[in-house]
């Protein structure tokens, strides 16, 4: 992945989730957040 590319998608991502934040509130992503941890760690355990 080039620098540029890199650059887009996490520009992508920080507009898409300011926009979810401004519609939406903050509890799902809260939520989501502490899901995507748990997944994290749950794939840490079977490395």
């Amino acid at each position: 992945m080039t620098n540029t590319i890199a650059a887009w998608l996490g520009g992508l991502i920080l507009v898409l989730l300011i926009g979810d934040l401004v519609l939406y509130g903050s509890e799902h992503i809260v939520f989501l957040g502490k899901k995507l941890y748990e997944l994290i760690e749950w794939l840490a355990f079977w490395r």
